[in-house]
């Protein structure tokens, strides 16, 4: 008999709590039992009230906090420490304004025994897939808000993660280039096929960029749904965007969170 192999999961979060202690000594719990599973090369958003534990999930899957209880891995790899498999982007670029754009681009591979050539060769591969062949020799003062996300999403892809972790990194742009850049986002990480974890207050952007959304409660945060977007266009928002089902979604989402704000 022909044993049929279990296929691993990307990102698993099996019953995670996560504590952390108060400067008064008291034990906080940011997150409880929380419990799901990202397959490889899906875009997942979360989504939930302001200090439910979004970030501390994140934060879990890089490797930066330890659960207090359960298990976080990546790729079936228990996650025991900080993660070289995971490129994490938050809301600020983080460029390093003493360094031209190609070589923050860089700064990650640098620590991973590339050579000149190799590093330069991958970060120029990744810049011109961001669209910003030809910025390569500019410094971060000298790009426009998106094009330094752009930047930073290059910086990410150049170490080559098998998750990208994103956290809100469209919240600080204006409308017009926050939507521009959730589409050149979503078209690159589609091409290279890579698993993403999205957390947004947006309710609008985790229906146009996900396959899946995860809503996590009040804290202490739990699932407390799991929704599947089941529309077309996942690597292009723009055309997502002017589908009527968006709104039906998004309506869905506020249903759950309002339902959960009454419960308190």
């Amino acid at each position: 008999m022909q044993l049929i192999k279990k296929a691993v999961m990307a990102l698993e979060f099996k019953h995670v709590t996560k504590q952390f202690q108060s400067n008064s000594g008291e034990m906080l719990t940011a997150v409880k039992d929380v419990d799901f599973r990202v397959e490889k090369g899906e875009f997942v958003s979360v989504v939930g009230p302001s200090g439910c534990g979004k970030s501390t999930i994140l934060s879990m899957t890089a490797g930066l906090y330890q659960p207090s209880t359960g298990e976080v891995s990546v790729s079936g790899e228990r996650v025991d420490g900080p993660n070289p498999h995971v490129g994490f982007m938050l809301q600020k670029d983080l460029l390093l304004p003493w360094r031209d754009i190609i070589s923050n681009v860089e700064f990650g591979l640098e620590s991973r025994g590339l050579n000149r050539a190799a590093r330069r060769a991958k970060a120029m591969e990744v810049l011109i897939a961001c669209h910003l062949g030809g910025f390569e020799q500019h410094y971060p003062y000298q790009l426009s808000g998106g094009m330094r996300q752009r930047a930073a999403l290059a910086r990410t892809l150049a170490i080559d993660p098998e998750i990208i972790l994103l956290d809100e990194p469209f919240s600080a742009l204006d409308a017009q280039t926050k939507l521009l850049l959730q589409n050149s986002f979503s078209k690159v990480i589609a091409e290279q096929k890579k698993t993403t974890l999205l957390i947004t207050h947006d309710l609008a952007e985790a229906v146009l960029m996900s396959d899946r959304i995860l809503v996590l409660s009040e804290r202490p945060g739990t699932v407390i749904a799991e929704i599947k977007v089941e529309l077309p266009h996942r690597d292009e928002p723009l055309k997502r965007r002017n589908l009527p089902e968006v709104s039906e979604y998004a309506a869905q989402l506020f249903s759950y969170l309002k339902l959960e704000e009454k419960a308190f």
